[in-house]
């Protein structure tokens, strides 16, 4: 096979066969001196002489990439102007999206037949696009402190564990819910995620938890229940929205999400208004991406809009615009 860098013969020679000090000629200087440095190295080397021409785009790699979150459409899927089938196909096609989020609800319960299961894995290997996870929703309370019905919560998602690894997810998103004290339900989540997660890394799956209201809101506590479950397949998902802990009580959500980064294995970019400019009004988008690039963290972050003034389609478009501008920041 021809390799890609086969027509700079030079960089190729350097990545392959001194690839430390090619990234440190990278790292330690501008674009016309790494030019002429790399020219008189390859004389030396006896290698011709061709000029790079994106070796420092080449080098760099994206903070982070975008996918889309089913959610963004759920008035078009419930109302049944979309379905699950024509989702990922509309994130490419008119957003140029190629990395997709599932809602298990819009399945509508046929994520156990073949027939529709194939043709969804069909529809995005033939367009190139990669299945990301699966939000799971109504299939039980992982907190719940009834033993029994927390082991059959576990049960349940067994199969949305299934049918990820069958579409090429790497990723299911689960709830912690439970009722009880907060100790009460932690003790609980840890098992029901513990249980959970063993059988996710049988498979190869992460299960991770968004903050989705209630004890999981709280971004202490739920960090401190994913620190308890200590498996590598257990981790979070910051939601820049969910922070509402109870009718009264609202967490602050950069601290939130300062404290979940350490265990996040994706990011919801929730959003619902913007101004002239094109910045979210209720959520200040810098400040939440500094904190992000802080943790050290690179990953895909999810375009979740959930707004009313704009239409689905529009709200999309302006998040994906913010994102894209603030990729190019970092």
């Amino acid at each position: 096979m021809k390799n890609h860098w086969d027509n700079d013969e030079n960089i190729f020679y350097f990545r392959i066969y001194k690839p430390k000090l090619f990234h440190t000629m990278i790292k330690s200087t501008n674009r016309r001196n790494f030019i002429k440095n790399l020219g008189m190295l390859s004389a030396a080397a006896g290698v011709t002489t061709l000029l790079p021409i994106d070796v420092f785009a080449l080098a760099k790699k994206d903070f982070f990439k975008i996918s889309l979150a089913e959610w963004s459409f759920h008035k078009a899927l419930f109302a049944g102007k979309m379905t699950n089938l024509d989702f990922p196909l509309k994130a490419k096609n008119d957003f140029g999206i190629d990395i997709v989020e599932y809602v298990s609800v819009f399945f509508k319960k046929q994520e156990s037949d073949p027939a529709y299961m194939k043709e969804l894995l069909t529809r995005t290997k033939n367009e190139g696009i990669q299945n990301h996870l699966i939000m799971v929703d109504g299939e039980g309370n992982l907190g719940d402190s009834d033993d029994a019905a927390r082991l059959t919560a576990v049960k349940n998602h067994h199969k949305w564990v299934d049918t990820a690894k069958y579409l090429g997810c790497k990723t299911i998103r689960v709830n912690a819910a439970g009722k009880g004290t907060a100790e009460e339900v932690k003790a609980a989540a840890v098992d029901g995620l513990g249980k959970l997660s063993e059988y996710g890394k049988q498979q190869k799956i992460n299960i991770i938890v968004e903050n989705h209201g209630g004890y999981s809101s709280d971004g202490q506590w739920l960090s401190s229940v994913i620190k308890q479950v200590n498996n590598p397949y257990c981790g979070t998902l910051p939601d820049f929205g969910n922070f509402r802990i109870g009718k009264d009580q609202e967490y602050d959500r950069y601290q939130g999400v300062k404290d979940l980064m350490p265990y996040a294995k994706g990011v919801s970019a929730k959003s619902l208004d913007f101004n002239e400019q094109g910045d979210e009004t209720t959520i200040d988008y810098k400040k939440m991406f500094d904190i992000i690039k802080a943790a050290k963290w690179n990953g895909i972050v999810g375009i979740e809009y959930e707004g009313s003034k704009l239409s689905e389609e529009e709200g999309v478009r302006k998040t994906k615009a913010l994102l894209d501008r603030l990729l190019k920041q970092y």
